[in-house]
């Protein structure tokens, strides 16, 4: 691939974060059409998963996409829909002469057909030009057609020796305005937001987007456990109900207990830590038990893949490393 592809491509994969958080059970995908050297068309999967990537692009390229070349962050679509035509028939109508796609489709309906039905009408195609960062954006889509549930984030927001809240429960607030409204925005870009049902009774959680122009975006909101949930509410019984939510992402805010049930059960994909420079001491620790029987086994499981300054206030994320590869 040449540096120009990897150059649009990237594009592509970048405009795909904006419809993050709003396309349900469909991935969010980008696409730009380039002829020339000049972009002649660019869209992303819009609200409630319609229209593609691909058809918002199309339409604006119009008949200049006749020869073009299409990037596009995932293979597009190739099986019936109710919703809309397969994105593998409106581009062989569009008769673009490459399609440079960054990511096979993990969706077993596609996985595949969609770049062999170009190939067939003598469109170039170029296949996983960019698996790994493709995947990434990727992660709630690909996770919830391999593993069967939504890719999980556990999200912790603590002092510098772990801990969540005063002894007495207290704990607004320990980290900075900066940091709080980053967290405000991974909401926005997640499907649902999960918390247990003693800190729902407790603290009578809002779990909205409280940003500027963003409040519509506020994700569902489900509670673990039993009992009556506030209006609006979902609810669930163990991590293992989370299959149960048919949504790309969810964030899980706590308490202690239901992040430790999370990690216990192996369902935590990708730790967000937020800490602040204090020290709480005698105070409520962000964990409990996550059923770790051996020092040993605590190594080799989590791998930074970013971290930053938030205001006065460290930020950190950490992926789960596949059994396989710990």
């Amino acid at each position: 691939m040449s540096g120009e592809d990897r150059r649009w491509l990237s594009a592509a994969i970048a405009l795909a974060e904006r419809g993050k958080g709003r396309t349900g059970n469909n991935p969010s995908v980008g696409c730009i059409i380039v002829k020339d050297g000049i972009v002649i068309g660019r869209g992303w999967t819009q609200a409630g998963g319609r229209p593609h990537a691909e058809a918002v692009a199309l339409e604006q390229a119009g008949s200049k996409a006749v020869g073009a070349t299409v990037y596009v962050s995932l293979e597009p679509c190739a099986h019936e829909s109710s919703r809309g035509p397969a994105c593998t028939d409106t581009l062989i109508a569009a008769k673009p002469a490459r399609v440079v796609g960054a990511l096979t489709d993990p969706d077993p309906r596609t996985a595949g057909k969609g770049f062999v039905r170009l190939e067939a009408v003598g469109i170039m195609v170029e296949r996983d030009a960019m698996a790994t960062e493709a995947r990434a954006g990727l992660a709630g889509f690909v996770t919830r057609m391999t593993k069967g549930r939504p890719h999980v984030t556990l999200k912790l927001a603590t002092s510098l020796d772990g801990c969540i809240a005063m002894a007495d429960g207290s704990s607004r607030w320990i980290t900075g305005e900066a940091a709080r409204a980053h967290a405000h925005l991974e909401r926005a870009r997640s499907d649902a937001i999960l918390v247990g049902a003693g800190t729902v009774r407790a603290d009578a959680p809002r779990l909205d987007v409280r940003l500027s122009g963003l409040e519509s975006r506020s994700p569902r909101r489900i509670m673990l456990g039993s009992g009556d949930a506030p209006e609006g509410w979902e609810v669930i019984r163990t991590p293992q109900d989370i299959a149960s939510l048919d949504c790309n992402s969810l964030i899980v805010e706590g308490g202690a207990m239901t992040a430790s049930a999370f990690l216990r059960a192996g369902l935590v994909d990708r730790l967000m830590l937020y800490r602040a420079p204090v020290l709480i001491g005698d105070g409520k620790p962000c964990l409990g038990n996550i059923g770790l029987a051996d020092l040993a086994a605590a190594h080799g499981s989590w791998q930074l893949s970013d971290t930053r300054m938030l205001g006065n206030n460290r930020f950190e994320v950490y992926e789960a490393i596949p059994c396989s590869q710990a």
